[in-house]
């Protein structure tokens, strides 16, 4: 799962936090703990890496992030809001200056019209400034939407230092 392309990235990643000097956590769902292996697969990542939280089911997303189930009842757990809080929660739980969080629809089932299998939201919390999102629709079977979206996530660390 974790190719040469996806190491890449995680090693630019270390490498800007490191000498930005800024600590990094994930916040994963359709990934289940993927962007963490990926980063932490570099040797001296614990220099850079605080901690991942793997909260694949609602429960934990609430239990561990602090996202108000109201807000998965009401939004679902794959959107904007959950992923915004899911980034903030990681963030507030933990040593991290940034903060990545990642909930989709991997498949092959699960999607609708509106939420479509592929479907992934992104958020992204910097200590003292704003959480940003955004979503992609990932083409291909399961595996190809996890690792799209664990090369996105990467890169959005990486933009984000």
């Amino acid at each position: 799962m974790i190719d040469e392309k996806i190491l890449d990235l995680a090693e630019a990643v270390l490498t800007a936090c490191r000498t930005a000097g800024l600590k990094v956590a994930t916040a994963e769902s359709c990934t289940g703990g993927l962007i963490a292996a990926a980063l932490t697969a570099i040797a001296g990542s614990s220099d850079v890496v605080d901690r991942g939280f793997v909260t694949y089911s609602n429960a934990a997303k609430t239990e561990m992030l602090g996202v108000p189930a109201d807000l998965i009842a009401g939004a679902g757990a794959v959107s904007e809001a959950v992923a915004r809080r899911m980034a903030e929660g990681a963030q507030a739980h933990s040593a991290a200056d940034l903060a990545v969080a990642v909930t989709g629809i991997a498949g092959p089932d699960g999607g609708s019209a509106e939420k479509p299998v592929g479907l992934v939201w992104f958020a992204l919390a910097r200590r003292g400034g704003r959480t940003a999102t955004l979503h992609h629709v990932f083409p291909g079977d399961r595996g190809a939407v996890r690792r799209a979206t664990v090369a996105q996530a990467l890169r959005l660390l990486r933009a984000a230092v």
